[in-house]
């Protein structure tokens, strides 16, 4: 990834990234599933699941959301210089557009959309993040996301 200083960042509002394709598996869900004890059939019971309107288990939306720091890495967008923390600020706008069914390959898409310096050193970025589905016509999930960043 190539670095690049926040003030130079804070001039490409608009730009957008995209990640390298992932694919979620089962075990990835199953994993998720028991880390949060979200184990509805329609995440972790293949057979069960079949009869849903699915078609087969889907990835949790929280599932979703909390991939946006792998497929950030996994992404072209360049890393800020000097930086010394980044620190999750929130969220806004997160809707689940559709479901992912297990096995599905999803990207993340990143748009900056506000690069903002709130004091000397402290920087608030706003980040559009949206699962892109392999094949689909519209993302999974769509995010507003709020980080502070300290250089």
């Amino acid at each position: 990834m190539a670095e690049i200083a926040a003030q130079e960042l804070a001039k490409r509002i608009g730009a957008v990234w995209r990640s390298d394709w992932l694919v979620l598996t089962q075990a990835t869900i199953d994993a998720f599933a028991d880390a949060t004890g979200d184990r509805q059939f329609i995440h972790v019971d293949p057979e069960a699941a079949t009869v849903t309107p699915f078609g087969g288990t889907i990835a949790h939306g929280f599932l979703l959301l909390s991939l946006m720091p792998k497929l950030a890495t996994m992404s072209d967008q360049p890393v800020i210089a000097g930086v010394r923390m980044g620190v999750n600020y929130g969220g806004e706008r997160t809707r689940f557009l559709s479901p992912v069914r297990s096995g599905s390959r999803i990207r993340g898409r990143f748009t900056l959309l506000a690069m903002v310096e709130k004091r000397p050193g402290q920087w608030q970025q706003t980040i559009e993040y949206a699962v892109e589905v392999d094949g689909a016509d519209k993302p999974a999930l769509i995010a507003e996301w709020i980080s502070q960043i300290f250089t």
